[in-house]
């Protein structure tokens, strides 16, 4: 027996089944109505407004495809319907369709002239072809027919933002936000906006607005994390890049930028997982590569730090700074002639590269050859990674171009205190071509180089300059005078204590009844190379045979030292009463040897011409050159120097050794 045939629906049961799957489709239940809509299609076929709206779902769908060949098919049925035509040109747009989208708009625009949504659509396929005025002339019009439109003032923002007029992009963005106070993204946008204007604290706030509203946005997040990061507040930084990554796991540039602000933090195992998981969501990561390789530099992991750097030089071959960073680890290694070579191509690769050209200067010096590498060491003011850039003066820099005969010169210290001791010496040579010698000093080197020959007037950094000619910075002097190896002006002496601090440390220190020796273990924290230069107090002392005096040359004392020294009483530590350097000074002139990393104890007791050994990493200052026991600058030091396995054993033992021989 044949199963009944259902009974057709009748036309209000038609009416009725379409009018509930439209409610289902804006209640977004898209499954349901697609169900109810094919009913009414199944009746009749040629209901127009079933096809098409058909069609919008598989949109939402993301099935362009599909979306387009259904409102094709409804459009068949009704050819002038203006609303099928502006979501087919929404559907075409999606398969990249771009000019067919604008003919489809046109045409939805010629049937009905006040269709506001279709120009704003339209608005925004010219705008993804770039054809920016006439995008942004499309959204004034949809504006005009109706100005209660948050989403054109979106998109008209957008395309004053792309074509770069800020301050009109987000008062756009100012009306969409008025009429929408919920539009998340706007707030979005408006913040990238903002940014771009350097408002950053009104960026800020649009991004939390904007996080407000939606609280899953994981590129606000990002964005807003970026803006402090670039304020330097790196911990709430940090804390907004982990919520981008908790929002959305694979989000590379977030992995990278918190690696970034780690490794600003000094966070150096934090910042190397940061950026092994943007490499492990992106591995063409060209910058992530790179920046990894300079961590892997820092653990004196070489192998794999050049690894990385060859790995994203092999993703982009023009990134200059992964052939920069390069040059930096083959320098470290003493590959001098290599380090070179990647310094050119970095530099050929971006001809204004200040960092490429720095480093290349400092890979010249460490080698040797001074005639190339002081005019390259002039780029250390313009270099991102410098922290000395250079300063403004009223009058030229001198560089050795012009008589300096009855001319008032103004050195200026740029650097740590060390360097200042090391170029000083350059004074009197300036004075002897006729000049008045003005240098610009700390306070802290005020009074020790109160006597030195050659200089007329000092002043304390920050306080008033006097009238002067020209200006020099101290480490520039040696480009001045055209210094080589063999010119080097290096008196046994140049820097002097001063009697009452001398006969003051004397009787501190008391009767001497043997070897007396001075030791310095620890420079600044911040210095770049610290954590190769410096070493602790234990691992020192575990070296120096018992026998002599030993007295702490050091003013401050680092945590992990503490311990060491309370259980060495016999190490004379006395910390805050050096109150500036002419006490220690004195100190270094009442010892026999000075033992000092490399820090301004060492430069100060080798300009005092005091015996002075100096321990240095493997990978030394440039100053220090390569491989050599005696340093050029300073007659009265010598060198200690890590072997190629960067360890302290082997220099410590050295050191031991040479002790003895003086007890």
């Amino acid at each position: 027996m044949p199963k009944p045939r259902p009974k057709p629906l009748s036309s209000p049961q038609t009416q009725a089944r379409f009018a509930q799957a439209l409610g289902l489709h804006q209640q977004g239940r898209l499954k349901e109505a697609k169900a109810v809509y094919g009913e009414v299609l199944r009746v009749n076929p040629r209901n127009a407004e079933a096809l098409q709206l058909l069609g919008v779902i598989a949109y939402q769908s993301n099935l362009h495809q599909a979306a387009l060949d259904l409102i094709d098919q409804a459009l068949v049925i009704q050819p002038e319907n203006a609303y099928f035509l502006s979501n087919r040109g929404n559907a075409l747009k999606e398969l990249g369709r771009l000019e067919d989208a604008v003919a489809s708009f046109d045409k939805a625009i010629k049937l009905r002239p006040d269709y506001a949504d279709a120009y704003c659509n339209r608005g925004i396929v010219l705008h993804a072809m770039q054809a920016y005025e006439q995008a942004l002339q499309s959204h004034d019009r949809a504006l005009a027919l109706k100005p209660d439109f948050p989403t054109a003032y979106y998109n008209r923002a957008v395309a004053l933002q792309d074509m770069g007029n800020f301050e009109a992009a987000v008062a756009s963005y100012d009306k969409a936000v008025a009429q929408n106070p919920g539009f998340a993204q706007a707030y979005a946008n408006r913040g990238l906006v903002l940014k771009k204007l350097g408002q950053l604290e009104a960026a800020m706030l649009s991004f939390e607005a904007a996080l407000q509203r939606d609280p899953q946005d994981a590129k606000t997040c990002y964005h807003w994390a970026l803006a402090l990061h670039e304020i330097k507040q790196i911990d709430v930084a940090i804390a907004l890049y982990d919520r981008a990554i908790g929002i959305q796991s694979d989000f590379a540039q977030a992995h990278y930028s918190r690696g970034l602000a780690l490794q600003q933090m000094a966070q150096l195992d934090g910042a190397l997982a940061s950026y092994d998981q943007a490499i492990r969501f992106k591995p063409d990561y060209v910058e992530a590569h790179s920046n990894r390789g300079t961590i892997l530099q820092h653990y004196q992991q070489w192998d794999a730090a050049m690894a990385s750097y060859d790995q994203a030089i092999a993703l982009d071959p023009t990134y200059a700074k992964a052939h920069n960073n390069r040059g930096n680890t083959l320098q470290e290694r003493h590959q001098i002639d290599a380090a070179l070579a990647s310094y050119d191509q970095a530099i050929a690769l971006e001809p204004d590269y200040a960092d490429a050209y720095w480093n290349k200067g400092i890979a010249l010096l460490l080698g040797g050859d001074f005639a190339r590498g002081w005019p390259l060491y002039e780029w250390r003011h313009k270099a991102l990674e410098s922290t000395h850039p250079q300063r403004q003066f009223g009058q030229p820099l001198w560089l050795g171009q012009d008589s300096l005969q009855d001319k008032t010169l103004l050195l200026h210290s740029e650097q740590g205190l060390g360097d200042t001791l090391q170029f000083i010496r350059y004074a009197p040579l300036l004075a002897a071509q006729g000049a008045h010698v003005v240098v610009e000093l700390p306070r802290v080197l005020m009074d020790l180089l109160a006597d030195m020959q050659g200089v007329s007037q000092f002043i304390e950094q920050g306080q008033a300059l006097p009238a002067y000619d020209y200006h020099c910075p101290l480490l520039s002097l040696p480009l001045a005078f055209g210094t080589t190896l063999d010119s080097i002006p290096a008196p046994a002496s140049y820097v002097h204590s001063l009697p009452s601090k001398r006969a003051q440390w004397a009787a501190t220190l008391g009767t001497k009844t043997g070897l007396r020796i001075g030791i310095a273990w620890s420079g600044s924290t911040g210095h770049k190379n610290d954590h190769n230069r410096s070493i602790t107090l234990a691992e020192l002392l575990q070296h120096l045979p018992p026998g002599p005096q030993y007295i702490s040359l050091q003013k401050e004392l680092r945590e992990v030292d503490q311990a060491t020294l309370q259980a060495n009483p016999q190490l004379r530590h006395f910390g805050p009463e050096l109150v500036d350097f002419t006490d220690t000074a004195a100190l270094c002139d009442l010892m026999d040897v000075v033992i000092s990393v490399d820090t301004s104890v060492a430069h100060l007791s080798a300009a005092l011409g005091q015996t002075t050994w100096v321990l240095l990493p493997y990978s030394p200052d440039w100053r220090w050159l390569l491989e050599r026991p005696d340093s050029p600058w300073y007659p009265s030091a010598r060198l200690y120097r890590q072997d190629s396995d960067m360890r302290w054993s082997g220099v410590l033992q050295r050191l031991r050794d040479d002790v003895l021989k003086r007890l």
